[in-house]
């Protein structure tokens, strides 16, 4: 017989993978500066955090960023990133959700999750993670920017950056995910919640 504990270590390994596998498979947005790059690798852990709780959606972000850290070209500033934002997503959108289960909760969590990681995404790159770039990578802001500008000609400085490049992306990126996440979270919801 099967622990419930040794279950619940399980699922989260295995949503874990998912979740690493899902980070390689990227797709550029318009608009976008082009290292910003859409992945589905947020759905099996905001799935997660929905069935197995909160702290599930952490370990899974956790689990992933560490083993993706193995193909970083970022010296793992991108998976911190990547976990920082994801924690801002997955965090609100489960602990909301867990209080209530309805469609309309989840709904009205996926929003709440979105607006969150939008905003965080937003503050922790203009604060903290870009200039880590520069002082880690010795990636020039004015190169970032540049990059920005390439994407989009109305980006013109770090505000703009964030405005019309990170925020909108984060957006979309929230909204992606609430999408799939309620298409596909019924159909595994009985799945994940077998004993």
């Amino acid at each position: 017989m099967i622990s419930a504990n040794t279950r619940y270590i399980t699922k989260i390994g295995i949503l874990s993978a998912i979740a690493v596998i899902l980070m390689f498979f990227e797709v550029p947005l318009p608009m976008m500066p082009s290292f910003l790059k859409l992945d589905a690798s947020e759905l099996p852990v905001i799935i997660g955090a929905f069935v197995l709780g909160p702290m599930a959606g952490v370990a899974i972000e956790l689990i992933k960023n560490v083993l993706h850290a193995a193909n970083t070209q970022t010296m793992g500033i991108g998976e911190v990133a990547n976990f920082l934002v994801g924690i801002a997503f997955i965090l609100p959108a489960s602990y909301l959700y867990r209080r209530h289960t309805s469609l309309q909760s989840a709904v009205i969590s996926l929003l709440v999750g979105t607006f969150s990681m939008m905003v965080s995404a937003s503050l922790l790159n203009y604060f903290i993670l870009l200039p880590l770039y520069q002082a880690v990578l010795h990636f020039p802001l004015e190169q970032i920017i540049n990059l920005g500008t390439i994407a989009n000609p109305k980006i013109i400085d770090l505000k703009s950056f964030i405005a019309l490049g990170i925020a909108p992306f984060n957006l979309i990126k929230g909204i992606v995910m609430s999408l799939l996440t309620l298409m596909i979270y019924k159909k595994l919801f009985p799945v994940l919640c077998e004993r």
